[in-house]
C-alpha cells in the first residue's frame, strides 16, 4: 500500500464512519517507533506507522485511522481533540475507535550487559549501561582516574 492508497482509504473511512470529508494527506512514516499513527496539527495530515500495518494487518490499520480521524475532525471543528478531552472520548465511543493501538515493541531496551568502572584512588564503583571514555571522565568523589573493572554481557 502506498501513500495515495492510504489517503484514499482514510477518505473512505472518514466519509463512511464520520460522514465528513478528509481533505488532506495520509502518509506512511517509518520513523514512528512507539505509536501506530499521529495527527499533525499544522498540516492536518495523518501519519501512519507502516510497521503496525505489516505486523497486525488491515483491521489494526482501520482502528488507527479511525482514532486519528477523531483527532482530525474535532480539531477542525474547534472542539476538544486531545486524549483527555470529553469530546474526544465520546467520539471514540460513537465511532467504535480504539483508545490505544497494539504495542509494536517494548519502549525500553532490555540490555543485560553493563560496565563496572572503578576509581583508582578511592575504589568507588560506578555501574553504567553505556560504555564511557575513561580518559574523559573522572571520579565524582575524589576526581581520581577511572578504569574498567568488569564488562558483563
Amino acid at each position: 500500500m502506498n501513500n495515495d492508497e492510504l489517503t484514499k482509504l482514510i477518505s473512505e473511512i472518514s466519509r463512511d464512519v464520520f460522514g465528513k470529508p478528509f481533505r488532506h494527506q495520509g502518509i506512511f512514516n517509518k520513523r514512528l517507533r512507539t505509536t501506530g499513527g499521529r495527527y499533525l496539527l499544522r498540516s492536518h495530515d495523518i501519519e501512519i506507522n507502516p510497521a503496525s500495518y505489516n505486523k497486525f494487518g488491515h483491521a489494526e490499520l482501520i482502528g488507527i485511522i479511525k482514532h486519528e480521524l477523531c483527532h482530525y475532525h474535532l480539531h477542525l471543528e474547534g472542539k476538544g481533540y486531545k486524549h483527555r478531552d470529553k469530546d474526544f472520548r465520546e467520539l471514540l465511543k460513537q465511532t467504535g475507535s480504539p483508545r490505544f493501538c497494539s504495542l509494536l515493541a517494548d519502549k525500553r531496551r532490555k540490555s543485560s550487559s553493563f560496565y563496572l568502572y572503578e576509581c583508582i584512588s578511592c575504589n568507588t564503583e560506578f555501574p553504567r549501561k553505556i560504555r564511557m571514555n575513561t580518559a574523559k571522565y573522572r571520579c565524582g568523589r575524589c576526581t581520581g582516574m577511572l578504569h574498567l573493572k568488569t564488562e558483563k554481557a
